[in-house]
Formats: C-alpha cells, structure tokens, sequence
C-alpha cells in the first residue's frame, strides 16, 4: 500500500523527501485531474490532500469521501498549519463512527 499526496509545491517536495510520491497542483483543474487518477490507482492505499487544496474541489472530495472506500482519502494540514474552523480527525471519526478515540 503506497501514499499519495496532491498539495502545493513545497508540501510535495516535503514528503518526496520521505520517500512519498505526489503530484503538485495550484487550480482547482489540476487539482480535480490529480485526484481523479489518483483514485484509478490500484498500487496507493492513502491520498493525502492538504485543506486548501481539498477545499478548492470540495464537492469532488466530499462525494469519494463518502462513496470511495480504497484508497482512504485523509486531508492534512499544510505548512501554514490547520485551516480555523475546520473539524480534527477525531472529531470527523467520532462523528462518522460515534465513538470517541
């Protein structure tokens, strides 16, 4: 199972430095494109998609969220840190699962 991330250019180049592959983007086209094939590869278990850019396709993201069981889409926080007013992982997971962890 690989990681995937589609992000601006520094957060890329951040975890290319990890070993993890990924695919720059900076429009909303780029964006949708990138998560479109990301999501017909059959060799990545993870997409990691930073808020902004998760934000400028949100539609799309929140569509595969609910209907895409493989591969798991996560959105991250990018460099300037969380987007305010956004919920945590946990909060998402309690809310989806009702169960606290």
């Amino acid at each position: 199972m690989k990681f995937f991330v589609i992000a601006d250019e520094l957060t890329v180049l951040g975890f290319r430095m990890v070993g993890v592959s990924g695919q720059i983007v900076s429009t909303r086209e780029e964006a949708e494109e990138a998560v479109k094939e990301a999501i017909e590869n059959r060799d990545l278990g993870i997409i990691l998609i930073t808020e902004k850019t998760a934000s400028m396709i949100r539609d799309l993201v929140e569509n595969l969220f609910y209907t895409t069981a493989f591969p798991l889409i996560l959105e991250i926080p990018d460099r300037d840190g969380p987007v305010p007013g956004r919920g945590s992982i946990r909060d998402i997971a309690k809310n989806a699962v009702g169960l606290s962890i």
